[in-house]
């Protein structure tokens, strides 16, 4: 039997080949490890490098997010599964800041806080990624606002018009037509180069559902992406969704783009916020609210902006919507997101019910920079109608009453009741700007004092279709010059008054609750809604005004 001999250059050459393809996998890193954890929120020691907002990795592969830096420890928000994680796991610092998707790639799609799609359309595609919180731009960097954004609604962009790179807060009691306002305005941005970011917080999944199908049914998911974070999701997602949105919304700004985001509401995420810092023992302040609730919202408001000609003069207008309880736009959060938005909405739970929709009180609403972006045909055809609506409220109340009135301020009460009419629009139907301004046109201008208050709807309705067909240069030159031709649109306007029928000339200051019909609403030129004082309408079913 052969003896077997292995010399040392086979050892040495065998070594060699095998030393090759070694790739060493060394690298160093922050390794921490659990001390406590519940809620959502996990207590952490051992990563003294570690930065506000980091994202950090726990054993089992969930994400966590550093919001509290203490001397001996970090407290952070859990965004994911809290049943894997025990005491005594370690975690590691990423050193990455938290990110979202971003592109056009979201377009079309609904997705999570975090940016993953939650549609069941599979993975998205085309999409890069930047971080979730970024600094607002400069002063330098900004434009004043001077292009108008139409919202198709026509108490809106007649009397408080809102421009691109404003924010434009909708305030109001529950069920008073916030989302309704806000889904209405995004749907006016179709063919209208706008592209829409709409982030639901804290609403059923059953309500995003409705919101989507809407959008998907007007054509309007073709320009948006919808952020949500649904009521069963844990806290740090609700207080998390807004920024993930404004992210999407600030890249398309970013490259030269207009964008519109829509927070709905930013009450349930400043309670979101509240419940973290409660959870993290951040010291609380005024209701529970922890002292920089106020940056909470600021620095996400001021990230909209129409940026500068040297920055690709982009824009992202934001409309925020606050819930009131009771009406009270005096309390905490309220207060804070009117002091750092341009002007707001305010809807009226009294309006609402006595069928004014959208319930917009026009006293207590204000644009503050979206005037320099109205359309001049806009204005012209405006006038003075806040004034006389403001002073048609005062009448009324003196009117209620029994209060006799000299023939001055009943022919402004008249006129009151017709605008106030006109001013009315169905659910998901805005109004293009060209035919507001044909309509408010001839409210402002006695057109319509003939009209009885009951046929206004349906004289608004037959006026468009007139002018659709017949008209149809004197809405294009006003749609693409921004300029009104009133010798044209006052003949137009005359020659309809000669073949308009009114169903009951003798006309009247009020409805009766046979003329008004129930207060529901409706598409122009449909049956007309209330529009007396709630305890006068009589309904036959009272449960109706609840939806």
């Amino acid at each position: 039997m052969a003896e077997l001999t292995i010399t040392t250059d086979d050892i040495t050459a065998a070594l060699r080949k095998n030393l090759e393809g070694f790739t060493p996998d060394m690298g160093a890193a922050q390794v921490g490890r659990v001390i406590e954890v519940g809620d959502g929120i996990a207590r952490v020691e051992g990563l003294p490098d570690c930065s506000v907002n980091e994202m950090l990795e726990f054993a089992n592969g969930t994400i966590g997010l550093a919001l509290n830096l203490d001397e001996e420890s970090i407290g952070a928000v859990v965004l994911g599964e809290v049943d894997d994680i025990a005491e005594g796991q370690t975690v590691r610092a990423t050193g990455e800041i938290l990110s979202v998707p971003c592109g056009d790639g979201l377009i079309g799609r609904v997705v999570n806080t975090l940016g993953e799609p939650v549609d069941g359309k599979g993975p998205l595609s085309d999409v890069g990624t930047r971080r979730m919180e970024v600094q607002a731009p400069g002063i330098m960097g900004r434009k004043p606002v001077h292009e108008p954004l139409q919202t198709g609604i026509k108490a809106i962009d007649s009397m408080t018009p809102i421009g691109r790179g404003q924010r434009e807060l909708i305030i109001g009691d529950r069920k008073t037509g916030k989302t309704t306002v806000a889904i209405d305005t995004i749907l006016n941005q179709k063919g209208l180069g706008v592209k829409c970011v709409y982030v639901a917080i804290g609403q059923k999944n059953s309500t995003v559902a409705q919101t989507v199908a809407t959008l998907e049914h007007h054509g309007a998911m073709e320009y948006t992406v919808v952020v949500t974070s649904p009521a069963s999701d844990p806290a740090p997602y609700k207080y998390l969704a807004p920024y993930a949105g404004c992210a999407m919304g600030q890249h398309w700004m970013e490259n030269g783009e207009h964008a519109l985001a829509v927070y709905d509401d930013l009450s349930k995420q400043a309670e979101a916020y509240r419940s973290v810092s409660l959870l993290l023992r951040r010291p609380p302040g005024r209701e529970a609210y922890p002292g920089d609730v106020f940056y909470l919202h600021s620095r996400l408001l001021e990230r909209s902006a129409k940026l500068s000609d040297a920055n690709g003069a982009g824009s992202m207008t934001a409309l925020p919507i606050i819930e009131t309880k009771a009406g009270d736009i005096s309390a905490f959060i309220p207060t804070n997101v009117i002091s750092i938005t341009d002007g707001q909405v305010f809807l009226e739970d009294d309006l609402f019910k006595s069928g004014v929709r959208p319930a917009i009180n026009v006293g207590q609403s204000v644009s503050r920079v979206g005037g320099d972006a109205q359309i001049k045909a806009m204005k012209t055809a405006v006038g003075s109608l806040k004034g006389d609506l403001a002073q048609f409220r005062e009448l009324e109340s003196f009117a209620s009453i029994g209060s006799d009135l000299d023939a001055v301020s009943q022919a402004a009460l008249d006129r009151g009741y017709r605008l106030t009419e006109l001013l009315k629009q169905g659910l998901n139907s805005p109004l293009p700007v060209e035919e507001q301004v044909v309509v408010l046109y001839a409210g402002t201008r006695g057109y319509l004092d003939a009209v009885p208050v009951a046929d206004v709807r349906r004289y608004e309705g037959e006026l468009l279709d007139v002018f659709r067909s017949r008209n149809r240069g004197l809405l294009d030159e006003i749609r693409s010059s921004g300029k009104l031709d009133t010798d044209a649109l006052e003949a137009a306007l005359k020659d309809f008054a000669n073949v308009f029928s009114p169903s009951d000339g003798s006309g009247g200051p009020e409805p009766t609750p046979e003329e008004q019909g129930d207060a529901t609403v409706g598409q122009a030129g449909g049956r007309p809604e209330g529009i007396l004082p709630e305890e006068e309408i009589s309904r036959p079913d009272e449960t109706d005004e609840g939806a």
